[in-house]
């Protein structure tokens, strides 16, 4: 559960309502629901994980945080360093060929403070995340993830993702991913690969460890809050698709992005709950 050094940036977060309304019908059904995780599964301060230039923050909390590990240096200078290293391993990577590339924080971390102590570095990186974007579990996710479990859904996580995000689950649940009904061949977090949604890359991924298990991928439904992020990729693989519309702080419909003009989702809910209506 929460040590002390994590349990005092937690505080309760509710989503906000939005105008969508539930809708949609499933035609099959579905064998295994993959997830994503923040804005879906987690009330995300920010919508998603991680921070962006615009909402970066200026508080006495980081300010502290940098005096807690004995850092003398500002905030601003902190943050540029931080942006400019994430913006040159994305560049990097893609020369490389990755689409849309993502970075694993502690290394970015390491490079910013100079600091080769994994541990600490992680200790810093997980108090720096939960300052910038405060997370708290979606109503009735607990209850959602059970029933899935006992009705003997496969489940699975596709999700834009860091080295702390599978410990969400241990700290406000009390559960590893495994534990709560992940299927550990179906946990396909950013980090590990080096892809970031919206690439299509973690979902062929998912997709073919779905064919080993015997599920057809058009018999696997996905999860997400994002029209780009998530509906579209999600769809190109073949996955059915459902949007998450229950928190209008991370609902992200994209109308204008050419790629979302057309799309649609097969299901649209606004409570994790009414999941269980679509599956049962």
């Amino acid at each position: 559960m929460l040590s002390d050094s994590i349990s005092k940036y937690i505080r309760p977060l509710s989503p906000r309502v939005t105008t969508l309304q539930p809708s949609g019908e499933l035609a099959t059904k579905v064998k295994c629901i993959m997830f994503d995780v923040y804005g879906t599964l987690f009330v995300s301060g920010s919508g998603d994980i991680g921070i962006t230039r615009q909402k970066a923050p200026q508080t006495e909390q980081l300010k502290n945080l940098l005096q807690k590990f004995g850092i003398r240096r500002s905030p601003d200078d902190i943050l540029n360093d931080f942006f400019t290293a994430i913006d040159n391993e994305h560049a990097k990577l893609k020369a490389n060929g990755v689409d849309f590339p993502e970075v694993e924080i502690d290394k970015i971390w390491m490079r910013v403070l100079n600091n080769n102590n994994l541990d600490l570095i992680r200790t810093f990186a997980v108090e720096f995340e939960l300052i910038v974007n405060p997370v708290y579990p979606m109503p009735n996710l607990e209850k959602m993830l059970a029933d899935c479990k006992e009705s003997n859904l496969c489940m699975g996580i596709v999700s834009n993702a860091q080295f702390y995000t599978p410990a969400l689950f241990q700290w406000f649940l009390g559960s590893d991913p495994e534990d709560l009904g992940f299927h550990p061949d179906l946990m396909l977090f950013s980090y590990r690969f080096g892809y970031a949604k919206p690439s299509t890359y973690l979902f062929q991924l998912a997709a073919e460890s779905l064919q080993n298990m015997g599920i057809p991928v058009n018999a696997a439904l996905y999860l997400g809050n994002d029209m780009l992020n998530d509906i579209y990729p999600a769809q190109k693989v073949g996955f059915k698709t459902a949007l998450f519309a229950g928190d209008a702080g991370s609902l992200r419909l994209r109308e204008d992005d050419p790629r979302c003009k057309n799309l649609s989702a097969d299901i649209v809910i606004t409570d994790l709950k009414q999941l269980l209506n679509h599956i049962r």
